[in-house]
């Protein structure tokens, strides 16, 4: 917001302003940038570890982590230290987790379109929970699982809610690439199929109505579609998904995991729903986005005739979210943290694409330029996990931060690491 420094609610909880830098976690940002180089990420462990044990207190046991916001062998460790399952939607995924040493009975495993050698890894390594998606995979697994290798798995079920949030992330409603329809009767006919098959235990339904949500009405009305459609099913567990959204820029609010939770279960004794039933959920964005920030270093100024261009050292490359929804951030000069902020400019990466543009009208201080160290709040969720290596850029590294000891959990990526695949 234009004039006032930048607001301490968009932080990490550890995070301490001073005249000439902010500190996170007991470690100067200014000397991170100094000791790992921009563009960088440092989380907050503490703030992370918080929201994860908020997690685990508002929901039960099965509650995960949403591993496609942020995922490394670091960050796997923590959630299932502090008592969250993880979830994973790709091979890939699955295979850093259980590489970091999480065991497989704290998985789960998600996706739209699982190979069959997703399926039969995950099913020989015993994950906690499969959750089935469509009927093609229904075929896929009658093979794969027998009174030796049992699967407990979630149905994934659209619920017809349309959720108030970007049409990209919106995933809840009839005309969607994920689960099957409440309301076709295709629900009913997936749950019927995977009883049949000798080996698979269905545990409930899950559902997941989209992302960046702000208010409890969607949950709410997703409780009363998806209780009422498995009141006679004798299950265990109803998953909601994740979604719940988090304040990027002043003037935004969101609910707290806390109060997420509250509300869910207020709905849940509203429309009836059995007390051995598991409520679950999986929150990531609400878990690591505020606990980051992202630091870059100005490298040129320019003015134009429409408004002043500021270009930094990182882009789309590391935070693709502006240019795929449009998303919003806020910025401030790390070395002058308390100053206000009546600087507009147009915040750009370094990339050959004219939409390479972090924050479309950023406000700084008036000294702030080439060689200033800029961070970008509440990066932690969707930035590394979806970076890329366009125009040959290396990713950033990431650093987590806790007690005043900075380390490294990700190293910067160099050239020679881009070139490995080459033959």
């Amino acid at each position: 917001m234009s004039g006032e420094p930048i607001l301490s609610t968009l932080l990490p909880d550890t995070a301490t302003l001073s005249v000439n830098d902010v500190s996170v976690g007991g470690v100067s940002l200014r000397d991170l940038a100094t000791n790992y180089g921009t563009p960088l990420f440092v989380y907050d462990e503490t703030t992370l570890r918080a929201r994860c044990r908020e997690a685990v207190n508002a929901f039960d046991d099965g509650v995960a982590f949403a591993s496609k916001s942020f995922l490394c062998g670091a960050m796997a460790r923590l959630a299932f230290e502090e008592g969250l399952c993880i979830d994973v939607a790709t091979g890939g995924e699955l295979d850093l987790v259980l590489r970091s040493g999480v065991p497989a009975g704290r998985v789960i495993l998600h996706g739209n379109n699982k190979s069959r050698d997703e399926l039969e890894r995950a099913i020989s390594a015993g994950v906690h929970r499969v959750v089935v998606d469509n009927f093609d995979e229904i075929e896929r697994l009658r093979p794969l699982v027998g009174p030796a290798h049992s699967m407990h798995c979630l149905v994934r079920v659209t619920p017809g809610v349309e959720a108030h949030t970007h049409e990209f992330v919106r995933t809840g409603q009839e005309d969607t690439k994920f689960g099957f329809s409440v309301a076709s009767g295709d629900a009913r006919r997936a749950i019927s199929a995977l009883r049949d098959i000798p080996g698979i235990v269905v545990h409930g339904v899950h559902a997941h109505i989209g992302s960046q949500i702000f208010d409890a009405d969607g949950y709410q009305e997703t409780m009363r579609i998806l209780a009422d459609f498995t009141k006679d099913d004798d299950f265990d567990e109803l998953c909601v998904g994740g979604g719940l959204g988090v304040a990027y820029v002043a003037g935004e609010t969101a609910m707290s995991i806390t109060q997420w939770g509250e509300a869910l279960r207020a709905a849940a004794r509203e429309v009836g729903l059995s007390q051995h039933v598991r409520l679950l959920a999986e929150p990531g964005r609400a878990i690591v986005a505020q606990a980051a920030l992202t630091l870059y270093l100005v490298g040129a100024v320019k003015p134009v005739a429409q408004r002043t261009y500021m270009a930094v050292d990182g882009g789309m490359s590391d935070n693709p979210r502006p240019v795929l929804y449009g998303s919003g951030y806020e910025a401030f000069d790390v070395a002058n943290p308390l100053a206000e902020r009546p600087q507009p400019v147009r915040l750009v990466g370094k990339h050959c694409e004219s939409g390479d543009v972090l924050i479309d009208e950023a406000w700084l201080p008036d000294g702030t330029g080439v060689d200033s160290i800029i961070a970008t709040p509440v990066t932690g969720a969707y930035g590394y996990s979806m970076a890329s290596n366009y125009n040959r850029a290396p990713r950033p590294a990431v650093i987590f931060v806790a007690d005043g000891v900075a380390r490294e959990v990700l190293r910067r990526e160099t050239f020679d690491d881009l070139a490995r695949l080459e033959t």
